[in-house]
């Protein structure tokens, strides 16, 4: 990456994540009153006196215990700091030096990197001195006394920290494609990621809800450079109780919000569940491009046949995500993984495509030729007058007719279907705006724009 960065380091509950809020100035990274709530590794982007760096927060390092996730928070945590110009290593006021912070002081001590003392939890800028004198037996150097909360002390160590980092390097300005990894707990998400960035990115593990918050990872794939999201496993919200799977879960929908494309990931064992479906229709009612990827089929007994009759029963729980490319996977074992980036990229670009007037119009000419608009009753038919693009992120049509109300549900679906037939928008859904016009209007818009009228030349 381009920009120098800072590593946060330090015993569970100290204020890491709070301290790297105040840093890059958001409330990006979930701060809990519980210990081991920041698992992997995260980055922000922060600045400080126009100068430019990433901020990595990491989870809470333990040495002595190997409990739960505590091995795998320490490779995090070291991969971060080979990866920083600068380690913050945060230790808290209030508790004064202890062994936790002993045996990180000792790692530290042997590391290449530059390292700073932050003593956080000194509101009081009376006895924040005092504190943190207590921590010079580190060995590294002056303490810092700060607050993360309440930011008292954070510029003066910032104003020391950038003026160590190495400057920015100069790379060509290219255009960044954001995916995020979105589906159930434990489906293999940060399997996937780690099988994807070639590297143990995120922490894997059978337990349920390992992943906590949002993970960015940044990659180059065939000269496109890649922001890929792995997003915490999303439950029906009635199982979430409030706390840091809450908190992880508005990420994850965020996650949804600000991507170019999602990757919906999914079982192969399980099947299409109910949330699964409800993942799915978040996609389409966000307007997101979208590439479905079945994972664990290495764990699915195959012949011939299987691969279409599986494809055929999950497309009938996730029918309105039937322009979406399917692609089955093993995460674990890197089977087909890279032939995501392929289909990702293909339905980005078709998200943001732009369809010409005439080409648009040539296509519903040839619509009405095969299927007329729909008479009602009382004599009256449907006439689409002509159709345009109206905007891109997703394609969007706006179709002119007599009246809206004379095209049912069927020959709308008819005509979005012959838009992909002819036009193609794999990978992304349309949307067609169907809108009356008055005759005079009409007249006025073909003497003005030199509209040719579709209906009106058959």
């Amino acid at each position: 990456m381009a920009l120098p960065s800072i590593a946060v380091i330090g015993r569970p509950n100290v204020g890491k994540s709070t301290l790297v809020n105040r840093f890059c100035q958001s409330n990006s990274a979930i701060v809990y009153d519980t210990p081991g709530v920041t698992r992997d590794r995260t980055y922000q982007n922060a600045e400080w006196c126009g100068k430019e760096f990433l901020v990595i927060d990491t989870g809470g390092l333990v040495f002595e215990d190997d409990s739960e996730f505590l091995p795998e928070i320490r490779t995090q945590t070291f991969l971060a700091l080979e990866e920083a110009a600068i380690a913050i290593f945060i230790v808290d006021g209030m508790q004064g030096v202890t062994d936790g912070d002993l045996s990180i002081a000792k790692w530290l001590r042997s590391s290449k990197c530059k390292v700073f003392i932050a003593v956080n939890k000194c509101e009081s800028t009376i006895l924040g001195a005092s504190q943190a004198s207590d921590f010079w037996k580190l060995g590294l150097g002056e303490p810092f006394p700060v607050s993360a909360i309440h930011g008292s002390g954070t510029g003066d160590l910032l104003d020391l920290v950038i003026s160590e980092l190495p400057e920015k390097e100069e790379i060509s300005q290219r255009e960044e494609y954001c995916m995020s990894i979105i589906g159930r707990p434990n489906v293999g998400k940060s399997s996937l990621l780690n099988s994807i960035s070639g590297n143990k990115r995120a922490i894997v593990s059978d337990i349920s809800g390992t992943t906590t918050d949002s993970i960015d990872t940044f990659l180059e794939k065939e000269d496109q450079l890649w922001k890929i999201v792995d997003t915490a496993g999303i439950r029906r919200k009635k199982n979430v109780k409030y706390g840091t799977e809450f908190f992880g879960i508005n990420r994850s929908f965020k996650s949804i919000d600000r991507s170019d494309v999602c990757l919906l990931v999914l079982d192969a064992e399980d099947g299409v569940t109910e949330q699964d479906q409800r993942l799915a229709g978040r996609i389409e009612e966000q307007g997101k491009s979208c590439v479905i990827i079945v994972n664990k089929w290495d764990l699915i007994k195959k012949d011939s046949s299987t691969i279409y009759s599986v494809e055929k029963r999950f497309r009938s729980k996730l029918y309105f995500l039937n322009w979406s490319k399917m692609i089955f996977v093993s995460a674990l074992k890197g089977k087909r993984v890279n032939d995501i980036f392929e289909h990702a990229k293909s339905a980005i670009e078709q998200h943001r495509r732009r369809v010409t007037t005439s080409v648009v119009n040539e296509v519903i000419k040839e619509a009405i030729t095969w299927r007329t608009p729909p008479t009602k009753r009382s004599g009256k038919q449907g006439r689409i007058y002509y159709g345009t693009q109206v905007r891109n992120k997703p394609p969007t049509f706006t179709l002119f007719v007599n009246d809206p109300k004379l095209f049912g549900s069927s020959y709308r679906r008819y005509i979005e279907k012959q838009f992909r037939m002819n036009l193609g928008f794999e990978g992304t859904p349309l949307i067609l705006l169907w809108r009356g016009k008055q005759r005079r209007t009409l007249d006025n818009e073909i003497s003005k724009n030199k509209i040719k009228l579709i209906q009106d030349e058959l």
